[in-house]
């Protein structure tokens, strides 16, 4: 119990966004709208700019492109592209229409940039009313120099898992907010929702409990299959290849390495068959279209 009451109190830190806003001095508190304010006037100046560019930079983003996003991502664009026969040339020429998978992910990607604008917004803020306690407490308020050495001390953790995080959100989050978003729109190949859609709520989920419509009918065989494929697949491997590999490390099994080489060898003969056929695909696809 005093083990865990001790790692409560290394986590726990008296400089927080609510008490910057009630305790702070009024330059503390004009940081939540000036980020970096305090920060430059409590000795910190190179660290208090860098907060400032960071909202002046979302700042400029939202004006720029960021509010056009969330707007559009409301009605998920209206203007469609028209196909206009061009006599002199005898081609169709389309115009620029709105395209919904883009403003899809311009405005997940938007939102997911307000959040992260929002978590350095705190940062910004606790670091400026600790810089403020600090100098009213007569303590010494780290320099530049001084919050670039400390990321390979006690802030080593934030310089190793910037990068990670950075890829998880960029590759994982997104995405995954992405495709969630997609699945409350009408989002087809049919009737020429590729390029619009619009928002339809709960409707897709609605449907897979209708026989009768074309995602319900299949939803559900696709479903049962994937799921058989996945525990077979998990067992066959898994539990079947645990119990193979014992089988053959056995004390009174003859010829290990010839079984262990059976094994490998279909492994490398399905390598080579998957390369091979990636290599003289497109050759046979170039064959196909010239033959047609």
């Amino acid at each position: 119990m005093k083990r865990f009451n001790s790692k409560q109190a290394e986590g726990y830190t008296p400089y927080t966004c609510i008490q910057a806003l009630r305790r702070g001095s009024a330059v503390t508190r004009l940081s939540a709208l000036v980020l970096g304010l305090g920060n430059m006037l409590n000795g910190q100046l190179i660290k208090g700019l860098l907060f400032l560019a960071g909202e002046l930079a979302y700042i400029f983003f939202m004006i720029r492109y960021g509010f056009h996003n969330l707007v559009m991502l409301v009605t998920l664009g209206s203007v469609e592209q028209q196909e206009i026969w061009d006599e002199a040339n005898q081609v169709f020429l389309y115009t620029k229409g709105d395209q919904s998978v883009l403003l899809l992910l311009y405005g997940v990607a938007t939102i997911l940039l307000t959040v992260i604008a929002f978590w350095g917004w705190r940062g910004a803020l606790r670091s400026a009313y600790k810089a403020e306690c600090l100098k009213k407490e007569g303590r010494h308020v780290n320099n530049f120099r001084e919050d670039l050495a400390s990321l390979l001390d006690e802030n080593l953790y934030r310089l190793l898992m910037t990068p990670p995080m950075f890829f998880i959100t960029a590759l994982t989050i997104l995405p995954l907010a992405f495709m969630i978003c997609m699945a409350f729109t009408n989002y087809s190949r049919i009737d020429n929702h590729l390029v619009l859609f619009d928002w339809v709520g709960l409707e897709n989920f609605a449907a897979l409990f209708d026989s009768s419509s074309v995602l319900g009918s299949t939803f559900w065989s696709v479903l049962t299959w994937t799921l058989v494929w996945a525990v077979f697949a998990t067992f066959t491997n898994y539990i079947f290849g645990m119990l193979l590999a014992l089988l053959i490390n056995r004390k009174d099994t003859r010829a290990k390495g010839f079984w262990r080489f059976c094994f490998v060898l279909s492994s490398a003969t399905h390598v080579r068959f998957a390369a091979d056929h990636a290599h003289h695909a497109p050759a046979q696809r170039r064959g196909e279209r010239a033959a047609a």
